[in-house]
């Protein structure tokens, strides 16, 4: 039990947290707990906890991606016009996980072989979609789309749950195989930790690198599309300002912003934190607004947790050995 805890104190924290969170919104609203109100504490998470997830990916290298809302908006825009143009649904989720492909493997190429700083690439790519997505629609959205393809992942399965939040928990559980169970997660660690010593072990950057930015660039291809079909259109300004909360996500969850520190089970939780915060917010009245407030408050703190989590270390050390 204690192995588990030192392993996961972090995550076990933050769960505590937002059950403590729930527990104060239930008292100020008896309607908080719900099952509606539950079901949209999910609905909620989903979009967000799929770009936390690949994103997670990108800051884990010491990386990250700025362009994912974009991304996001793209594959809405290229998927909902297939569909629209009668292109089977099944095949134009392919059609979508490629751009997410394409998207992230771009980034990568300016992160690696261009050796562009993360934040500056991202940043330039981030302007790039964005204009793609407008010069594509015009700026007129794309509606109409097939409950055929939206069937796939709004549709229900049991007590009002949707599809979308097992996609969700699909993404999650490769995330962990992925970080915990390969050889491509222990580069992807190496390589946030520092990228000089795991290049002479024997790492290949480049190909974690590129790995890393081509997950986030699926993860939110695959939220793009989602949010597709729930909503039956897409346009260019989707996505706006999602990255900061998948980034505050990924922070509260313990993806250290410096690299080489984070789990899938930490962004999980730190997504569900956060929509428990949002529709805890709404139920009890409080402005929209000050949700922009709180988030940003959030991101800052859960970064500088790092550093009172290091001091704290370092104090025990120099008590053990004195």
């Amino acid at each position: 039990m204690k192995h588990i805890f030192d392993k996961y104190k972090r995550e076990i924290v933050v769960f505590l947290a937002t059950i403590v969170m729930g527990m104060i919104f239930t008292a100020m609203n008896p309607n908080f707990l719900s099952w509606n109100n539950i079901l949209t504490v999910f609905q909620k998470m989903v979009l967000n906890g799929v770009l936390a997830a690949g994103i997670m990916f990108t800051i884990i290298t010491a990386g990250i991606d700025l362009s994912i809302g974009c991304t996001f908006a793209i594959t809405g825009i290229a998927v909902a016009m297939c569909c629209v143009n009668g292109v089977p649904p099944i095949l134009a989720i392919v059609v979508g996980l490629l751009i997410g492909v394409v998207a992230g493997a771009f980034n990568g190429f300016l992160v690696t072989n261009l050796k562009l700083q993360p934040f500056i690439a991202t940043l330039g790519t981030m302007s790039l979609y964005r204009g793609i997505a407008y010069v594509v629609t015009g700026g007129t959205p794309v509606t109409n789309v097939p409950d055929s393809f939206r069937n796939i992942f709004n549709g229900k399965m049991f007590m009002g749950i949707r599809y979308y939040v097992l996609v969700m928990i699909v993404v999650f559980v490769i995330a962990h195989i992925i970080l915990s169970k390969t050889r491509t997660g222990d580069n992807l660690y190496a390589v946030g930790g520092n990228e000089e010593a795991a290049n002479l072990s024997g790492v290949n950057v480049f190909k974690t690198k590129y790995i890393a930015y081509i997950v986030c660039g699926v993860c939110a291809s695959i939220a793009g599309m989602i949010m597709l079909a729930s909503l039956g259109s897409a346009e260019a300004t989707a996505g706006l300002t999602y990255e900061t909360d998948a980034i505050a996500a990924a922070a509260i969850g313990g993806t250290a912003m410096a690299g080489g520190r984070g789990t899938a089970l930490g962004t999980f939780i730190g997504a569900f934190m956060l929509a428990v915060l949002k529709v805890g917010m709404v139920v009890i009245n409080v402005d929209s607004f000050w949700q922009y407030v709180v988030t940003g408050i959030i991101i800052i703190v859960a970064s500088y947790f790092e550093f009172i989590k290091a001091d704290f270390e370092a104090m025990l050390a120099r008590r053990k050995n004195a």
